[in-house]
């Protein structure tokens, strides 16, 4: 028997360095190759490592939220493999496809990738499951451990089996009955005078670490400038009823409308499709227009992406603005599904608000932001008449985008919008 230390191994894209976000296994657990020992967070992505060789796991080298170097000490197993057999046994790995991930990009840099499955464990054919061998995204699993619920005992919903987080919440409403019942008798025979002053303190780690750390970065580094302008969608509104009224299957929200506008309104300004890096002070643009759309996830902000949005129609963008979206939500998307965007839409939908002052997504140099739509008075035609508007707060680097060429770039996609037959043009 020998020990067998395993490194954290090179996750992909380059990485030199990425987050322990959770161990799956402790010392004296039994593991084999089809075992995933922990899960690290790299900028792109959370990543399921598995154990390279049969054994023991005797040591576990750093705790979750360090930060590890590629190449350094991550786990000792006990094994009694010959050490020539594991050193054949890493390299046809290294060799075959990359690792499971769960994309985590939250805000997301732009970066490219190979696009990559999430591989998940396969669910036990015998009557007794752990909570290991159900099939789960990482973020339900940590959502799960976090609130104390065994997987093992959960009925997925999902695609084969698959356990997601409407399951974990249905668990816990079930849950919530029983424990209702004693919190209003508990809460019944406190008084204020008697309650004790409470607070909780919790480590930030993983994706809402992430999240900070970007957004430090974008404010701190980009100068920005938010533009505002109310858009009178009135006539929009009327055709997308009518559109709806006449549909199938797909049902056209607000958003395709706006991303085809954005495609007209980048075709003749090109200069806002496009990245700037800048410690080598250079932009890049694009001819493709690979659409981020920032979508709300139990585990933070992530942008999936909707790629050569220039060569859709409205009706295939409201499909996959809606199938990108909804597998950020669930977790299912992978990474280059939430990487490479050249320019991103945000919206708070109903909770928009009247205007945002939303955060540019680097390396891209604006950000689209939509607010709430809402019946407002217009002056039209020699008197007031009820309309529908809503705001675009739209954000760009000061650096790269000129404030006219700002106003320039939102007024073309005001008209665009106004007057929706334009966006069938052409």
């Amino acid at each position: 028997m020998s020990v067998f230390e395993m490194k954290l191994p090179d996750v992909g894209e380059g990485v030199a360095e990425a987050e322990l976000v959770e161990w799956l296994v402790a010392v004296g657990d039994t593991v084999t190759p089809d075992t995933v020992i922990a899960e690290v967070l790299t900028d792109k992505a959370t990543v399921e490592v598995s154990a390279p060789v049969d054994g023991e796991v005797v040591a576990l080298h750093g705790e979750p939220g360090d930060v590890l170097a590629v190449g350094s000490d991550l786990i000792g197993i006990e094994t009694s493999a010959d050490p020539d057999e594991i050193e054949a046994l890493i390299d046809d790995e290294a060799d075959a496809a990359a690792p499971a991930v769960v994309p985590d990009d939250d805000d997301d840099d732009g970066g490219g990738g190979d696009p990559t499955e999430e591989m998940e464990q396969p669910v036990a054919s015998s009557d007794t499951v752990s909570a290991d061998q159900v099939t789960a995204a990482p973020a339900v699993r940590a959502r799960a451990s976090s609130l104390d619920l065994d997987l093992a005992t959960i009925d997925g919903t999902g695609p084969d089996g698959r356990i997601t987080h409407a399951d974990l919440d249905r668990r816990l409403t079930q849950s919530s009955r029983r424990a209702s019942a004693r919190l209003a008798h508990t809460s019944a025979t406190r008084t204020l005078d008697s309650a004790p002053d409470e607070s909780h303190s919790t480590p930030v780690r993983g994706v809402r670490r992430r999240i900070a750390e970007r957004l430090s970065t974008a404010w701190s580094e980009i100068p920005h400038i938010t533009y505002v302008d109310d858009v009178d969608v009135t006539e929009l509104e009327r055709l997308r009823a009518t559109l709806n009224d006449d549909a199938d299957d797909t049902r056209l929200t607000i958003l395709p409308f706006l991303a085809r506008a954005l495609v007209i309104a980048l075709h003749e300004q090109p200069a806002i499709n496009a990245h700037y890096d800048g410690e080598s002070e250079t932009l890049t643009t694009f001819d493709a227009v690979h659409l981020g759309i920032a979508t709300q996830t139990d585990d933070g902000l992530r942008v999936p992406v909707v790629r050569h949005a220039e060569g859709r129609d409205v009706w295939d963008l409201a499909t996959q603005i809606g199938r990108v979206s909804s597998a950020a939500r669930d977790g299912s998307a992978t990474r280059d599904e939430l990487t490479g965007s050249t320019i991103t839409i945000t919206s708070l939908g109903a909770l928009g608000g009247i205007a945002t002052t939303p955060i540019i997504n680097p390396p891209e140099v604006s950000i689209i932001g939509v607010n709430k739509m809402e019946t407002r008075p217009v002056w039209l035609n020699g008197s007031f008449q009820p309309r529908q508007v809503f705001n675009l707060s739209s954000s760009f680097d000061h650096r790269m985008v000129d404030g006219w060429d700002a106003a320039t770039f939102v007024q073309r996609i005001k008209a665009l919008l106004e007057t929706p037959a334009l966006l069938f043009v052409g």
